[in-house]
């Protein structure tokens, strides 16, 4: 795992700083800088686009890494650029001019709760398109082993303009409308910036003669739309539902929670952009150990960061949230299901990239287009009724059953599981560094308690760690980046 663990430690430093970054905008200069209405409104926008997104991207980021190490020779190599660069413009295009044709009727469906949101449309398209297009440069990259970059653009460089922008709010400098405007023009300037670097990596070579397999590319492309779309609904679209049903400012609470329960998933999102590429080249060569053995390790080392950081959240949860403005307290139970359901997430290692990469896509994918489906349902079914936590059940039942069902498939497919007596080790470790340090209350300031019960807590766990060696890479990565001496 040397070149995971050199990429992914960069990736994690770059993404915690943008979660850092995150932290600042969406914990205390959204919630201080604009009102809660325009806070809700920016969440829906940038919500709805997000599930806008695997639909214009039309599944060609995980095309790309999928089939990309497959081509041997350059021809071949360049007819399959050309056609990962030009295959979103298939959805793209028509859906633009259905945007342009029926901006009105668009605006009236999802503004039916909140008239605010009729008149963003566009900006809505555009932020969707800027991250397709954004995600299939990135993906170019990846497959020539160089993630750091694109991760430093996907993590940082929005959320530090965002920072930017909500300080020259606070000065009056700019208003809230020409920030909306300029979070869209951030959103492309990105994805430019993105292109640009990559080009510089690998210039493409337009060749329309394109790959003999291409009609296996565009079924997988496709069905790669249904599963992407699938994942993000699970994620975002109790947000852009939320909208749908109460008023605006609940969705800035609600989003505020679920940021601090996202935070969980930063190792895995760093670790991903290497194990992906990686996974797609082992199932390309039939190594089969190989796969086994990444799969164990991805899964017991993002568990033991992903578990770590569900503790400090909870432990830290209350002190948190007298920090905030008091319309943004009280959400304890949707910070809990949705870590836990982050948690999952990690302790499954690259299992998606097995499924994603695999001759068994389609059934799981079939899978993941139902749960969105369940998804959709229970937020329909929850929301009238439990209003924001509500939504956090949906989310919690939707991402249990998808995961358990994935853990299962591949289970059955690769007879190999992410599993070890390691990773009961980890968990019992959890259960009681968690339960002792929910019990402790501290009499300091909600910071100093914060700062003094994440020291402890994190000291006493990577201790126990290093010294019954429950994790061959997190000993060595100790070893070698804190200079300890075994």
């Amino acid at each position: 795992m040397g070149i995971v663990t050199k990429q992914a430690l960069n990736n994690t430093i770059i993404t915690y700083l943008g979660f850092g970054v995150a932290a600042i905008n969406t914990l205390f200069l959204y919630t201080n800088f604009l009102t809660d209405e325009y806070y809700g409104l920016v969440t829906v926008i940038l919500s709805t686009s997000a599930v806008l997104m695997p639909l214009l991207a039309f599944g060609v980021p995980n095309t790309l890494v999928k089939f990309y190490s497959s081509f041997k020779k350059e021809n071949n190599i360049a007819a399959f650029e050309t056609l990962m660069l030009l295959l979103p413009l298939l959805l793209i295009l028509p859906l633009a001019l259905v945007t342009f044709g029926f901006t009105d009727t668009i605006g009236e469906f999802i503004a039916k709760e909140n008239h605010i949101v009729k008149d963003y449309v566009w900006y809505i398209f555009l932020i969707g398109m800027s991250l397709a297009y954004f995600e299939v440069f990135y993906a170019w990259s990846k497959v020539q082993m160089k993630s750091v970059f694109g991760n430093f653009m996907k993590e940082v460089f929005n959320r530090v303009g965002v920072m930017l922008l909500l300080f020259l709010i606070y000065f009056d400098v700019i208003s809230v409308d020409f920030f909306l405007k300029a979070l869209v023009g951030l959103h492309l300037l990105r994805t430019l910036i993105m292109k640009i670097y990559t080009y510089g990596l690998k210039m493409p070579k337009l060749n329309f003669d394109f790959p003999a397999n291409t009609r296996a590319i565009l079924n997988y492309s496709a069905l790669i739309i249904l599963g992407g779309s699938a994942a993000v609904i699970i994620l975002e679209i109790d947000k852009v539902m939320i909208n749908q049903f109460i008023l605006i400012e609940n969705v800035a609470y609600y989003g505020v929670a679920t940021y601090i329960a996202t935070t969980i998933i930063v190792p895995s999102r760093a670790m991903h952009q290497i194990t992906y590429p990686l996974t797609a080249e082992l199932l390309n060569h039939g190594d089969h150990d190989g796969l086994e053995s990444l799969y164990k390790k991805s899964s017991l080392t993002l568990f033991i960061a992903s578990g770590i950081l569900f503790v400090l959240i909870v432990t830290n949860l209350n002190d948190l949230f007298l920090i905030l403005p008091v319309e943004y307290r009280g959400g304890f139970v949707i910070v809990f299901l949705i870590g836990l359901t982050r948690v999952y997430d990690s302790v499954l290692g690259n299992n998606n990239a097995i499924m994603y990469n695999s001759d068994y896509y389609k059934t799981l994918l079939a899978m993941g287009v139902l749960l969105a489906v369940l998804v959709i349902l229970l937020n329909l079914l929850f929301i009238p009724k439990y209003g924001l936590n509500g939504a956090a059940w949906a989310s919690f039942i939707a991402v249990a059953i998808y995961n358990t069902i994935k853990l299962f498939y591949v289970r059955a497919k690769f007879n190999m599981i992410p599993f070890s007596l390691e990773t009961l080790k980890v968990f019992g470790l959890l259960l009681v560094i968690g339960g002792v340090f929910y019990v402790v209350r501290l009499p300091f300031h909600a910071l100093v308690n914060i700062g003094i019960k994440s020291v402890v807590t994190i000291l006493l766990y990577v201790g126990i760690l290093y010294r019954f060696k429950i994790s061959e890479d997190v000993y060595r990565l100790l070893n070698k980046y804190l200079k300890i001496k075994p």
